[in-house]
Formats: C-alpha cells, sequence, structure tokens
C-alpha cells in the first residue's frame, strides 16, 4: 500500500514535466527539422525495423541468423509489454489523440529502436555508437513530433533495453554472437 501511495505522489510531478518538457520541443521546432524528423519517425515503424532485421541477417552469413533471432526475440518481448502497458493505462497522446490500441505510454518507437540497437551493437561493437545515436533520434522524433511525453519515450527506451538484456541473456552467448555453442560439462 505505501509502495502504491508513494507511486501516486509521484505522478502528478512526472505528469508536470511531461507537459513542460512538450511545451518547449514544440516551441522549439523549427522548419528545418520537420522532414529529418518525419523520416526519423519513419525508420521506427515496424515494417523499417524487420527490413533492418532482414539485413542484419545478409549481412553477416557467419552470425546473420542469430544476431537477428536474437533481434526479433528482443523486439517481440518489448512490443508484447508495451502493447499491454498501452492498453491498460489508455494514456492520451500530447496531441490529444485518445485510443487504446495507440496509447501514447509506453513509445513503441522507443522500445524498438533501442532493443534494436542494443542487439546488433553486442554483434557489431563499433556500431554501437552510431546504433544507438539512431535509436536516440527515433526516440526524440516522437517528442518532436508531439505524439509521445517524455516519460513515455524514457519507459520505452528502457523497456527496449531490458528485454534485449534478457535475450542476450537467455540465449547462450556464442549463439547470439554467431560462434558454436560449446557444451557444457557434466
Amino acid at each position: 500500500m505505501r509502495m502504491l501511495l508513494l507511486v501516486l505522489s509521484l505522478l502528478g510531478p512526472l505528469e508536470r514535466l511531461d507537459w513542460d518538457v512538450a511545451h518547449a520541443v514544440q516551441q522549439a521546432r523549427r522548419p528545418a527539422l520537420e522532414r529529418p524528423m518525419r523520416f526519423a519517425t519513419e525508420l521506427g515503424k515496424p515494417v523499417v525495423v524487420a527490413g533492418g532485421v532482414v539485413l542484419a541477417a545478409l549481412a553477416d552469413r557467419a552470425a546473420g541468423g542469430a544476431t537477428a533471432l536474437a533481434a526479433v526475440a528482443a523486439l517481440a518481448g518489448a512490443n508484447l509489454v508495451v502493447e499491454a502497458l498501452k492498453r491498460a493505462t489508455f494514456r492520451a497522446r500530447p496531441d490529444g489523440e485518445h485510443r487504446r490500441s495507440n496509447a501514447s505510454f509506453p513509445s513503441g518507437h522507443a522500445a524498438s529502436a533501442f532493443a534494436l540497437a542494443w542487439t546488433l551493437a553486442r554483434r557489431w561493437r563499433r556500431l554501437g555508437v552510431p546504433l544507438f545515436a539512431l535509436a536516440a533520434t527515433v526516440t526524440f522524433s516522437r517528442l518532436y513530433l508531439n505524439r509521445h511525453f517524455l516519460s513515455d519515450v524514457v519507459v520505452g527506451a528502457a523497456l527496449g533495453l531490458l528485454c534485449a538484456w534478457a535475450v542476450s541473456r537467455w540465449l547462450p552467448s556464442g549463439r547470439a554472437h554467431g560462434r558454436p555453442v560449446e557444451p557444457t560439462a557434466p
């Protein structure tokens, strides 16, 4: 009961922060950023993310399949949690849209972007910084285009990272990196 009261007491200040950030981002919008932000948002759509997984599988014959499997598992887990929370919270978007099937909290774009960035960066470490920069850009585009609040994207990104981390712990490390899995000693 105390935990519930603590959470409820924090919701007011968090909601105020969400609205303050939304207002500040909307005030900072510039015509030159409209197209890049719309493009970044398009990169977070499921069909584009799926294409990225397929490209990863094709780009690396040695470990592409294992990396794609890890990515699909991370994305599936993240999106299952996101969709359940969207329906449970039924939060209106900052632009006023209010549909249970497309609620604001949490951000599916952020969850997918960070789950994929984590998974691909584990395989191709040199691409880690650009992958996470791209994930952050996709995530920021959701704030910029007034489709999500700050808490939506932060929780979405955290869920994506958590699901990708869980998959990396669940899959044997050799399979996740394309190396043969060595049998464990009895």
